[in-house]
């Protein structure tokens, strides 16, 4: 990295008011402009595809993979609100994989959460979502979200993955269409994937130079690169183990032997990183006192999450202790607020359901009145069961697995105030299971919980969803919390409150990213081991 002056342009980058804390958000409309920045540089580039399926992963991950083994440090990014790609990316990078999703955050903190997460960096490589202008279905074409929006905002060059089957000479229109369609939108080159011979590399190699694109890549067709899914796509890293490890070494392989790196390379292009950097600590403002323990689950079964949520904890004054709930027997100790990310808490219940002295510890913490968090996966662990699992028996609720996927950005209203929002604050989040949960009735406490959320699914209101009782929020409703930093620096605040329920005394160690994990004798008796910012969520 070197210290130069650049002038970084923000091409078609069009700021709106979106429903996530907004300082400056509000009127800003940077159209075509460009900014003097001073600082140190980092080189970035987008890989995107023309549709979801392409091989964006395989290149995009074994890209980061292959630069990391030359020496190179690469700062990992995916576009959207996916959660099981970054496990992947930090795998390949040895860095947190981090989102950047104008949706949910708001188009004016994109650019600065990516200086944020690409800082030390020498190239930051950017995975798009599905096509490169598929984003939130019925926005603004110019504001949806979409990974051309998100080149735009960080002002990165595009580098378009090709599923090259069955593709020809027509793969020049093809490419003229992508170019043309949105002023603004930068085509570096073209990586092709799934070439089936020579013969068909040559053909499409002549159909890119009729439109002006350095074919910088051609993967053949291989089977060697098959990642496990399930209902909701690829199989979590944290999950995957040694798998999953394998299957980034192959990739990067593969990308190694077929893709020109030095050439890629020399596509990104440079972006300051030194200047208005998204800061956790002036988000949330000023810190509490006492620094209050807050427990955040990961593993295997909690693996939803974003980095920058540990980061605003932290940074609001929180001792953050990750913990594995299929494998510690306790809550760390001190904790006084808890917080239970999204997962697949279904793919675990069993072994879930037998560590009976850690949801018994959870279940008492929540009826003790601590601040609770739960996003969707956390929601069914509070529940009475899930498939027929005993579960923390928080709520009266049975969850179970369907054949509907839910899936979608939610513009949603709080009903309710909470220790995160205010009675009718407006909240846009996103919505992502195959699970439902069945509130029983009758036998909830006095008073009984109340919905948290109303919003509309294709312009029809959806029933109220999640619950809110005491200090305790539970939702499907996934939610940035870089968009809500309001909304962390309260729930902290209410961890600090004299009085807070608090389990015993605690002693601390490090833990990578700055705070600090909680030992605690696991079942296996091994001791705890913990991820980076990026787990949980």
């Amino acid at each position: 990295m070197t210290s130069v002056e650049v002038t970084v342009p923000y091409r078609g980058a069009r700021f709106r008011e979106h429903r996530h804390d907004n300082r400056s958000c509000r009127g800003i409309r940077w159209l075509g402009a460009a900014r003097v920045l001073s600082g140190i540089m980092s080189k970035a580039l987008v890989i995107a595809a023309a549709a979801s399926g392409a091989g964006k992963t395989t290149v995009a991950t074994g890209l980061m993979a292959a630069l990391r083994r030359t020496g190179t440090s690469v700062a990992p990014f995916k576009v959207g609100p996916d959660y099981i790609d970054p496990g992947y990316h930090t795998l390949a990078t040895g860095r947190p994989g981090r989102n950047l999703d104008p949706v949910l955050v708001g188009e004016c903190r994109v650019a600065e959460l990516f200086r944020h997460g690409a800082m030390g960096a020498e190239v930051a490589v950017v995975e798009g979502a599905m096509g490169l202008f598929d984003g939130r279905i019925g926005a603004d074409p110019d504001a949806d979200g979409c990974t051309a929006h998100v080149a735009a905002l960080i002002g990165a060059p595009v580098l378009l993955v090709i599923d090259a089957r069955g593709q020809g000479r027509s793969l020049a229109a093809l490419l003229h269409g992508f170019a043309s369609y949105r002023p603004g939108t930068r085509l570096a080159g073209v990586v092709l994937n799934r070439v089936g011979s020579q013969r068909h590399e040559r053909v499409l190699r002549a159909a890119c130079a009729e439109v002006g694109l350095p074919v910088l890549g051609a993967l053949p067709r291989s089977d060697a690169l098959a990642v496990p899914s399930r209902h909701l796509g690829l199989v979590p890293a944290a999950e995957h183990g040694t798998a999953a490890t394998e299957a980034v070494a192959a990739m990067a392989e593969l990308v190694t032997r077929h893709v020109d790196l030095g050439a890629v390379v020399g596509a990104a292009e440079p972006v300051s990183v030194s200047s208005q950097r998204w800061d956790p600590a002036e988000e949330v403002g000023a810190r509490v006192p006492g620094r209050p323990v807050v427990a955040v689950a990961g593993g295997a079964a909690f693996s939803f999450g974003y980095a920058e949520h540990t980061e605003l904890l932290a940074a609001a004054g929180a001792l953050v202790a990750v913990f594995d709930p299929l494998r510690d027997e306790a809550l760390p100790p001190g904790t006084t607020g808890l917080v239970l990310p999204g997962g697949f808490p279904e793919e675990h219940a069993a072994v879930l359901a037998t560590n009976t002295l850690l949801r018994a510890e959870v279940a008492a913490l929540a009826t003790r009145g601590a601040p609770v968090h739960a996003e969707c996966g956390g929601l069914l662990y509070l529940a009475a069961e899930l498939d027929g699992h005993p579960m923390c028996g928080v709520l009266a609720a049975v969850g179970a697995m369907t054949d509907r996927l839910r899936l979608g950005y939610r513009d949603a209203v709080a009903l309710r105030s909470s220790i995160l929002f205010d009675e009718g604050q407006r909240v846009t989040g996103h919505e992502f299971h195959r699970t439902t949960l069945t509130l029983m009735p009758g036998s909830a406490p006095t008073p009984g919980p109340a919905p948290a959320w109303r919003w509309l699914v294709d312009g029809v209101p959806a029933p109220p969803e999640g619950v809110v009782w005491g200090a305790l929020h539970a939702s499907y409703l996934h939610t940035h919390p870089a968009g809500q930093p309001r909304a962390v620096a309260r729930f902290v605040s209410r961890c600090a409150a004299p009085g807070s329920a608090a389990t015993a005394g605690y002693s601390e160690t490090r833990w990578p990213g700055g705070s600090a994990n909680i030992e605690r004798g696991r079942r296996d008796g091994s001791r705890a081991a913990t991820g980076g910012a990026g787990s949980g969520g």
